[in-house]
């Protein structure tokens, strides 16, 4: 999580983040920590989008099927909301393609089910 100081937004979203966990704690579904985020996150004066259908264009031609980013937070920020034991690299690999076709250059990683939520955390700059 490097370089958060520098950046307020990702920072913010952490803040809100780190509370909705506390209240929350571990162990829910994925939806619940995503829906319950973005309500904190407008409460706290930020424009979330949450299931932002992104299309994918191969070599011209856009796809039938896109794909479908958790969050976008500030048109800036790319969410994405895990539930699972361990993140594996699939799961940075996953965010970093959405970053790429999204033409976003910052994505937050969530893992929710840890004890403390800033283990957790993954913050990916492209």
């Amino acid at each position: 999580m490097s370089g958060v100081q520098d950046d307020p937004l990702t920072g913010k979203i952490i803040g809100v983040a780190i509370d909705v966990h506390r209240g929350l704690g571990p162990g829910l579904l994925e939806s619940v920590y995503e829906e319950v985020l973005a309500l904190e996150l407008e409460r706290a004066g930020l424009s979330v989008r949450r299931q932002v259908h992104v299309p994918i264009v191969w070599k011209g031609e856009q796809l039938t099927h896109g794909l479908r980013l958790d969050m976008l937070v500030g048109d800036e920020v790319i969410v994405e909301v895990k539930c699972v034991e361990r993140i594996q690299p699939v799961h940075k690999a996953q965010l970093i393609s959405y970053m790429r076709l999204a033409s976003k250059r910052t994505g937050l990683l969530m893992n929710f089910h840890v004890v403390v939520l800033r283990d957790g955390i993954t913050r990916c700059v492209i």
